[in-house]
């Protein structure tokens, strides 16, 4: 991002100096599974397209990329509807997908879809900030896991844990894939006064939550906190353009691959006092 836009991005910041009260702020973060419940009840299957472009940014996703010689595992957390996972399990007919959310009626959607086979995909409610994965998946088992625009909905401080959950199943090389909104967002521009929670942490209308990640977040949380080796950190820019509503202005998200050592040693060490459970 170049210096122009991140000085005008500040200033349109610095003019909301409101946040919510405390009450609502705690509120809004008890709630976050009930609120996203919420809007698949309203939304069903209906709100979001389905991720077919998931292979174009990140070539592990694409049939035939090797990781052993075992059947590839990936693991998609805030799975939603399916919307990854379907054209994931499409295009790699040997890969093997866990997939999880905190919304029970979201994980409903998925099991009762009619590309939905036990065989090949096991879908089940989990709230990564305080549900142990290793209760439902053997530790250090998989190869992928993928977070698309998800660690955006949890609130700063359950983000730690969250990650070193993750960290947990990952085996030695695994990789966790990420794309998510990014500092100075268009859609973090754009909302008015009395959503601000604290810096960089919104509340939408409906009440679910949307946190806008810096690349040093990133590495704090994934590095840091989870001893992961980060391959790629960066901020993405899509010009968005529409005319009709008055738009020219950048879509910022960050894309990122954090790598688990060889040695799982180092990385339960890492892990130490962030683990869930």
């Amino acid at each position: 991002m170049d210096s122009g836009f991140v000085a005008r991005a500040q200033a349109t910041l610095a003019e909301d100096t409101s946040v919510v009260p405390e009450f609502w702020q705690n509120k809004y973060k008890d709630e976050a599974a009930r609120n996203w419940d919420k809007f698949y009840n309203r939304n069903t299957t209906n709100f979001f397209k389905d991720r077919h472009w998931t292979d174009r940014e990140f070539e592990e996703l694409r049939p035939g990329y090797a990781f052993s010689e075992q059947r590839p595992v990936l693991l998609e957390i805030g799975c939603g509807v399916g919307n990854f996972i379907w054209p994931v399990v499409e295009r790699n007919p040997d890969v093997f997908v866990y997939a999880c959310d905190f919304s029970p009626r979201a994980v409903g959607f998925v099991t009762a879809n009619e590309r939905y086979n036990a065989d090949r995909c096991r879908a089940f409610v989990c709230d990564i900030t305080k549900d142990r994965l290793a209760e439902t998946i053997p530790p250090h088992s998989v190869d992928l896991v993928s977070a698309i625009f998800v660690l955006s909905a949890l609130p700063p401080e359950k983000q730690a844990a969250a990650v070193a959950n993750i960290a947990e199943i990952l085996k030695p090389g695994g990789r966790v894939l990420i794309r998510d909104y990014g500092v100075y967002d268009l859609a973090q521009l754009r909302f008015k006064p009395g959503h601000k929670l604290e810096d960089n942490l919104y509340v939408r209308q409906d009440g679910t939550l949307s946190y806008y990640f810096s690349t040093d977040r990133l590495r704090e949380l994934f590095v840091g906190h989870a001893g992961l080796v980060e391959m790629e950190n960066d901020y993405t820019l899509k010009r968005l353009v529409n005319a009709k509503k008055d738009i020219d202005a950048d879509r910022v998200f960050v894309q990122a691959k954090f790598q688990a050592p060889l040695d799982t040693r180092s990385l339960e060490q890492a892990m130490e006092g962030t683990r869930v459970g």
